[in-house]
């Protein structure tokens, strides 16, 4: 038997994807799967590319399979399963043959699970995947965490499965441990916000213009010509255009209005907040995927207090209006999720590259668009700056953000929710005031609890007089 050059356990429809995207760049792969029949029903249908497949059934097989040092691609659910195989691996593999976690990991498992293969088991890389079904396929966008060594093992099918932006692979190590799965995190958190901002602008066109979804269709597909050309643009502009079959209505207009979500977004904000670093317009995202959730009781709160989306006066807001807020909104989201990996960087030791986050995110992935080119150039300029003060998107923001503030303003005046887009505006807003109303709060702070000030005039932990006026500790 031919030994492969690499395995892959977990033939779910990302690994199934992965293995094909494998063998088509013409690397032998060995597969096993839980159950013995999907193993070999997969390599049955995989035509032209079977014979660089070799199914078993048996994990023991799968490692005789393998050309030492081997090295084995997980895809399985995140959690318990993962640490699970990685028991089931270990007594099979030596000390140099290495695991690769290619889903949708915590950082922080990733990080126990390379701490637990330094101590002599088999190595340990964790990989980010993003692309879904279609780029597991074609190619993905893939951010590695581990060691340097451990990545040149097998960067070259990485790289070669990888999208290429103008032939360049969009793949790279980001760092050490889990630095691959937080960047991903981030990505999927980016991807939360943006999701949601499209569908908020979607709302306004929907209900506050009266707009039918073949209508906004056709606005979506003229702004991804635009400034916002972007996967997400381009699938909601397919995804409104679409008849149901069976009614005759626009597929959109009969999808119930539960988002699903997988916990990806809400690890993000759970770690910006550990890093003391805002996301606002990403937590207004996870925010409202949760509040979609609870249907029953927004069928009651409607019933109870009137619908709240009313159509907006004739000729408040113009489409022209919605595609700058748009530009302004995504310009400071992705910001926010820069600054987050900037914090990350720092408190983990990781030197995350940046410019190179944004150039792997610029093909395969959920999140690529025509913005990010211009990011990585911006980010590599001076990867200290916040995203927004860059010129280039500073530029972009003089011009869009009134009209964020226009859409905000008439969407909240007749009820049209805009969680992130007003969450991005807000935080625009506090980004460019430099006396902040945060001195009440201390001075509320040191009334309560004597914790004590910064003057202005100089110095630190000053007392207020209320001290001896009866303020309490």
């Amino acid at each position: 038997m031919t030994q492969s050059e690499i395995g892959l356990i977990g033939l779910g429809t990302m690994g199934a994807m992965l293995a094909l995207n494998i063998a088509e760049k013409g690397f032998p792969i060995a597969v096993w799967n839980r159950t013995t029949e999907v193993t070999h029903r997969f390599a049955q249908s995989a035509g032209d590319l079977a014979p660089r497949i070799t199914p078993t059934d048996t994990l023991k097989d799968l490692v005789a399979a393998l050309k030492p040092p081997r090295a084995i691609i997980l895809m399985v659910p995140a959690g318990k399963a993962v640490d699970d195989q990685i028991a089931a691996l270990t007594p099979l593999l030596d000390a140099g043959d290495m695991i690769i976690d290619a889903g949708n990991a915590n950082f922080r498992d990733t990080n126990r699970r390379a701490k637990n293969a330094s101590h002599g088991g088999p190595r340990f890389l964790g990989i980010g995947v993003s692309g879904g079904e279609e780029g597991a396929r074609h190619g993905p966008s893939i951010m590695g965490g581990g060691r340097l060594e451990d990545w040149n093992r097998v960067s070259h099918i990485l790289e070669a499965i990888a999208a290429k932006y103008h032939g360049t692979p969009c793949a790279t190590l980001m760092g050490e441990a889990g630095a691959g799965h937080f960047v991903k995190a981030v990505h999927n958190g980016i991807e939360y916000a943006d999701m949601q901002m499209i569908a908020e602008v979607y709302g306004v066109m929907r209900d506050g213009m009266a707009m039918p979804a073949p209508a906004i269709s056709a606005v979506l597909e003229g702004w991804n010509k635009g400034p916002l050309q972007s996967y997400l643009i381009e699938i909601s502009a397919a995804v409104t255009a679409v008849t149901d079959a069976k009614t005759g209505q626009p597929i959109v207009d009969i999808i119930l209005d539960r988002a699903g979500q997988k916990g990806t977004g809400r690890w993000t904000v759970i770690e910006a907040q550990h890093l003391s670093a805002p996301i606002p317009v990403i937590e207004a995202a996870v925010m409202a995927r949760n509040t979609s959730a609870r249907l029953d009781e927004r069928i009651k709160g409607e019933a109870h207090f009137g619908a709240a989306p009313q159509a907006l006066p004739a000729g408040t807001l113009t489409i022209d209006d919605l595609e700058s807020a748009m530009i302004a909104g995504k310009i400071l989201c992705y910001a926010q999720g820069f600054a987050l990996i900037t914090a990350a960087s720092g408190e983990f030791g990781w030197s995350l590259p940046l410019p190179e986050i944004a150039k792997v995110w610029r093909e395969g992935c959920i999140i690529r668009s025509s913005m990010l080119n211009d990011m990585a150039t911006a980010l590599a300029e001076d990867p200290g700056r916040n995203l927004m003060l860059a010129p280039f998107f500073a530029d972009h923001l003089e011009t869009s953000h009134n009209a964020l503030r226009k859409v905000v303003a008439h969407a909240a005046l007749s009820g049209l929710p805009v969680p992130a887009l007003a969450a991005g505006l807000a935080w625009f807003d506090m980004m460019r005031t430099q006396r902040s109303t945060a001195n009440m709060i201390q001075a509320q702070r040191d009334f309560f609890g004597a914790h004590g000030f910064e003057r202005t005039d100089g110095g630190s932990d000053h007392h207020g007089p209320w001290a001896l006026q009866g303020g309490q500790a």
